[in-house]
């Protein structure tokens, strides 16, 4: 059988979903509710329009950038997803070393317990470890000490999560985690800023970003907290259906910021113009998972790099078209409202 030609990131779902059982596919692409917020991600890129501009001198951009001390080739990190040995056997350790070929973060999941060392001794490049707070402070104590210690380089809170969300697909699906990999560990529900002085403590000299901020209110509070990062996201619309789609929400959260601290967004990124356009308003770098689960799916380690060298050609020719010569020289210009 000749091996498919995979041309954008959206090429690999349609493979990824034959490959994998319907319940775990079905896990993984799903949303909460109706679905309507994980559409809604993905529309929302539709709303702008990117303005070219010429004679700049840009037909060969250098797209790197730094984040929080972290080199990056593009502004296109992996975000954090749960579980990639339900996606392919070689799991975690297949998207960070392709993340790391690829010159960007692979943000681990906090559903990662056991090989923390392990994953990074393996992956030769930058790891940022997602943070949930469990009930169990103890446990999640332990689990950054052994992050910090093992060498990750940023702790990413997802914040998103005050309670369990209703995800019909998987209710309807009856998806269950396989035999061992259900952590068992439930989350604390009843988090409020003041838990961010907690947070340090038990990574102390690491940066620490929340992540799941949708309104300027949250946001002002999360800079007054003291946080260093924020990533605008509503966990690709899979928390509360009917959220504001994350790049619709990008541009009031970066006006509050004000350049306090480096913005970030995840939800619905799945070309290198979305990248840019994200950047345009606000964003210093955006996250994808959806893209690299349906590679590691389809091609395990090599999947994810294909995804990822895609997003970086896209983001490339974007800089080009809109005569950036660096990442620094994408601004808020370059995009326009669509009629």
């Amino acid at each position: 059988m000749e091996t498919p030609r995979f041309i954008t990131v959206d090429d690999y779902e349609p493979v990824a979903r034959e490959l994998l059982p319907p319940d775990v596919y079905g896990y993984y692409a799903g949303g909460a509710g109706d679905e309507r917020n994980l559409a809604e991600n993905e529309r929302a890129f539709q709303r702008w329009l990117v303005r070219p501009r010429y004679l700049r001198g840009a037909g060969s951009p250098d797209t790197s950038t730094e984040l929080l001390g972290t080199s990056l080739s593009f502004p296109v990190l992996v975000a954090p997803w749960a579980y990639h040995g339900m996606a392919h056997a070689d799991g975690e350790a297949a998207t960070a070393r392709a993340a790391a070929a690829a010159g960007t973060v692979m943000v681990v999941s906090g559903t990662v317990f056991d090989g923390i060392e392990s994953l990074r001794e393996a992956c030769g490049g930058p790891l940022w470890w997602q943070l949930y707070v469990y009930r169990d402070r103890a446990r999640t104590a332990d689990l950054l000490a052994r992050a910090a210690a093992a060498g990750f380089g940023a702790v990413m809170w997802t914040i998103d999560w005050p309670a369990d969300p209703l995800r019909h697909r998987d209710t309807r699906s009856g998806f269950v985690l396989p035999v061992g990999l259900d952590a068992d560990m439930p989350f604390d529900l009843d988090l409020t800023w003041d838990d961010l002085a907690w947070v340090r403590e038990q990574a102390p000299g690491l940066p620490v970003l929340v992540k799941g901020v949708l309104t300027s209110d949250d946001a002002l509070l999360a800079v007054e907290a003291g946080v260093d990062g924020i990533v605008v996201s509503n966990h690709g619309g899979r928390q509360l259906d009917r959220a504001p789609a994350a790049l619709d929400a990008l541009p009031e959260v970066a006006e509050a910021v004000d350049g306090r601290v480096p913005v970030l967004m995840d939800g619905g990124v799945r070309t290198g113009t979305d990248a840019l356009t994200a950047l345009a308003l606000g964003a210093r770098a955006v996250m994808v998972g959806r893209p690299t689960i349906w590679g590691l799916a389809v091609a395990g380690e090599a999947g994810v790099a294909d995804v990822l060298r895609i997003l970086h050609e896209g983001f490339a020719n974007a800089m080009a078209f809109t005569g950036c010569r660096t990442v620094d020289e994408i601004d808020r210009s370059l995009v326009q409202p669509a009629p």
